[in-house]
C-alpha cells in the first residue's frame, strides 16, 4: 500500500520557512564557523572544526528531508474517507491496551507537537492502517507483549 502524506497549509508553510532558513542564514552561519575553526590550525585535534562539520552534516540531511517531504506531499485537505478506513494523516481515537488515547498516524512535522504521533511504519501504525472504525486489532511489541487496539473514532488532521 503506497501512502500519501497530506500536509495542512500551515504545516507546509512552517516546513518551507524552516527550509528557507536552513538553506540561507543557517548555511552561511555554519560555513563561517567552519572557516573560523579551520583558521585555528591543526584540523586533527580541532574539536570546534569537527563539531561544526558534524552540525553541517545534520543540517544538510534535514534540508534533504524537508525537500523530499515538500516535493512528495499533498497540501490541503485529504479526501473524506467514506468507508471509515484508517489511513495516514488521520487523528485516531482508540482504546490501546485498556486506556483511551488519541494520536496522529503520520509524520511529526504535521502535528508540530500537538499530539502523540506514530508513523504508519511503526508497530501500532502497521496494526491500525487499513482497519475500519469500530474494529479491534492487536500487535506484538518487540518485548513480546500483545497490545489490543480498538478504534473508536478517526478523522483527518486539520
Amino acid at each position: 500500500m503506497t501512502s500519501q502524506t497530506w500536509l495542512t497549509q500551515e504545516a507546509a508553510d512552517r516546513l518551507a520557512a524552516e527550509l528557507a532558513h536552513l538553506e540561507g542564514p543557517a548555511r552561511h552561519e555554519i560555513v563561517t564557523k567552519i572557516e573560523a575553526a579551520r583558521a585555528e590550525g591543526d584540523l586533527k585535534e580541532n574539536g570546534g572544526y569537527h563539531a561544526a562539520r558534524e552540525e553541517q552534516g545534520k543540517m544538510e540531511a534535514r534540508i534533504r528531508q524537508l525537500k523530499h517531504m515538500l516535493a512528495n506531499s499533498h497540501i490541503g485537505t485529504p479526501p473524506a474517507s467514506e468507508s471509515g478506513v484508517i489511513g495516514p494523516g488521520m487523528v485516531i481515537s482508540a482504546i490501546v491496551g485498556g486506556s483511551e488515547t488519541k494520536f496522529l498516524l503520520g509524520s511529526r512535522e504535521i502535528a508540530s507537537g500537538e499530539l502523540d504521533v506514530y508513523s504508519e511504519n511503526s508497530l501500532i501504525g502497521q496494526a491500525v492502517l487499513g482497519v475500519k472504525i469500530g474494529e479491534t486489532v492487536s500487535y506484538t511489541t518487540l518485548t513480546g507483549k500483545v497490545i489490543t487496539v480498538e478504534i473508536t473514532h478517526a478523522e483527518y488532521f486539520a
